[in-house]
């Protein structure tokens, strides 16, 4: 048996170190490197040397690689797994890669294991393992019960943290697709380490990968986050896999939203959006609606945006509050859009509209709990704005979809041509873009009148008179 050693890790980035360093010179973090112990279990070879003990099947046959020239190399599409949940597939890029490994992040109680028990249960034709260390297979049981189609009999369930144990039940099932709750729970004999520590956490995504690549068998991980919401473990875990996954929302509303920030089959701008209900979360296919419905008579503050999330075009409201502030400095606010962003567009709307905002505090949000960072909400920000400050309503059947410039000017956004049809689509009846929008685009064509601007001060006065 080989002899035990220490090593230093940091739990920022997963670096290694033989001794103990104040700053990382990796990631540059200071006071993350902790000291763990690491053993690797060896086995005797008929030739009398000692080798690492696998524990993937299969692992044990050797595969030599063998460089090949660029130019024989076949570039096909990857076969994929197409899923019952349309909004999954469309953030994954089409639906599951054979050999993929995805790592699922979220908040406590957001709804990870309930999306990844929906998903597991809904794939009737496969056979599906479903490991938990968490919770009880009663627990998962009763959860199960609580979904529309909460009986599967391909769907197995196994309450275990040791990877060996979980590789030989692999073994004997023979899934099509293995799901992991959670990755920090999982545990490794190799690594001398309590589970979540930075060596477990890479050791064990380490035997699921292999796995995943040597069975052409996706792999599903859920895995926990920090304080800060970035997923915990070394960074290194981000990496490893092949897509990351973010499960955002509030847990107080029933709306979530899936987000993608790393694909390596696909692209990373994609979302999607859940509604949480007792059953379990029901896909929303046109969010636009759900996020417009609300809407009663025209009040002041209030304006519609269209933006982009990947290929999927949005129509949101932006709320804005302007008041009299009560301190020396007056405060600036927001709520799913970028902070700094708004002070800009403010600072335009003083020096180039005349807009006395000085001594007013103001608060924007965007409702729905989205966060946006999308320049074509630019003109729909300063809309909602200039109609708090003067308490004068906007329409409830205007649009607006334009970047804003430091001068004043207003510049044109991509993909003109899908926002215009989902205004349309919704009942909108006049919509505000860029003058620069109509090259190549026949604006005639949709049932809407599209006004052409090229100035901020042109946008308020059509708006406001």
């Amino acid at each position: 048996m080989a002899k035990a050693r220490t090593v230093f890790f940091c739990q920022s980035c997963g670096a290694q170190s033989a001794k103990w360093i104040g700053r990382c010179p990796v990631c540059g973090e200071w006071n993350t490197y902790v000291e763990e112990v690491v053993q690797k279990e060896t086995v005797a070879t008929t030739t009398g040397q000692w080798k690492p003990a696998s524990t993937v099947p299969g692992g044990n046959v050797a595969k030599a690689a063998k460089s090949v020239p660029l130019n024989s190399i076949l570039a096909e599409d990857e076969p994929r797994i197409i899923t019952p949940d349309g909004e999954l597939n469309r953030v994954l890029g089409g639906g599951l890669v054979p050999g993929s490994i995805i790592l699922i992040g979220g908040e406590p109680g957001i709804g990870k294991s309930t999306l990844m028990l929906q998903i597991a249960l809904s794939l009737r034709k496969m056979k599906v393992l479903y490991v938990s260390g968490e919770e009880s297979e009663a627990q998962i049981k009763m959860r199960a019960e609580r979904m529309a189609d909460g009986q599967h009999p391909g769907c197995y369930i196994l309450t275990e943290t040791n990877t060996q144990n979980i590789f030989r039940q692999i073994d004997q099932v023979q899934p099509n697709i293995l799901v992991v709750d959670s990755i920090q729970t999982m545990h490794s004999t190799l690594v001398e380490s309590g589970a979540g520590s930075v060596s477990q956490v890479r050791e064990c995504t380490a035997e699921f990968l292999k796995f995943a690549k040597e069975t052409s068998t996706p792999v599903l991980l859920i895995g926990h986050i920090t304080k800060d919401g970035s997923i915990a473990g070394p960074k290194i875990l981000e990496h490893m896999v092949d897509t990351v996954l973010q499960f955002e929302g509030d847990r107080h509303m029933s709306y979530r939203i899936l987000r993608t920030t790393k694909n390596r089959f696909g692209s990373t701008s994609e979302l999607g959006i859940y509604e949480m209900q007792g059953d379990g979360l029901r896909q929303v296919s046109n969010p636009s609606e759900i996020l417009l419905s609300q809407r009663g008579e025209s009040l002041s503050g209030m304006a519609i945006g269209a933006t982009l999330e990947g290929n999927r075009p949005l129509l949101v409201e932006v709320q804005a509050l302007v008041s009299p502030t009560s301190y020396g400095t007056p405060q600036r606010s927001s709520t799913g859009f970028d902070a700094k962003r708004l002070q800009m567009l403010l600072a335009v709307l003083e020096k180039r509209a005349g807009l006395r905002l000085g001594q007013h505090d103001v608060f924007l949000n965007i409702a729905g709990g989205l966060r946006l960072d999308d320049p074509a909400l630019d003109m729909a920000v300063c809309a909602a704005v200039v109609s708090s400050l003067n308490d004068l309503p906007i329409p409830g059947d205007v649009c607006l979809a334009a970047e804003v410039g430091l001068s004043g000017e207003i510049r044109a956004v991509s993909r003109l041509d899908q926002r215009l049809a989902e205004a349309e689509k919704l009942g909108f009846r006049e919509m505000y873009v860029s003058q620069f929008n109509g090259k190549g685009l026949d604006l005639a064509r949709f049932g809407l009148k599209v006004h052409a601007v090229s100035r901020l001060d042109e946008v308020l006065q059509g708006l406001f008179g």
